[in-house]
């Protein structure tokens, strides 16, 4: 991993439960070195933008960061919709799975997975 290529501070954050949920994620499925947590968005949701989760290889166009042991790799273009953002993971009866706190969305949906700045 080449350092130069390396940003000190996320622009995220990811919570205990999201770090533990992560990691249990790429002991389970085996993920490679190779890939780290993509973090962005894309148009679409209900909202007008909908979030992007999941393993990937990095891109071009992509700063990675290092979070906790985690590889995150995200477009430099999407850090104006994420900065401040919190990751956390909700493993209750009234909700199950990653949550996205944003203080950059003035709306979101009912569902928490679309938004607009």
């Amino acid at each position: 991993m080449a350092s130069d290529n390396l940003t000190a501070v996320a622009p995220v954050t990811l919570t205990e439960g999201a770090l533990s949920e992560l990691n249990k994620l790429i002991d389970q499925q085996e993920i490679s070195e190779d890939f780290g947590l993509r973090i962005g968005v894309e148009g679409g949701g209900c909202s007008g933008m909908s979030y992007i989760l999941g393993f990937d290889q990095k891109k071009d166009g992509d700063t990675e960061y290092n979070i906790q042991g985690i590889r995150v790799f995200m477009n430099k273009a999407h850090g104006l919709y994420l900065a401040g953002m919190e990751i956390d993971f909700k493993n209750g009866l009234d909700a199950r799975g990653f949550t996205f706190n944003n203080p950059n969305a003035t709306s979101t949906c009912g569902c928490g997975s679309s938004f607009s700045a």
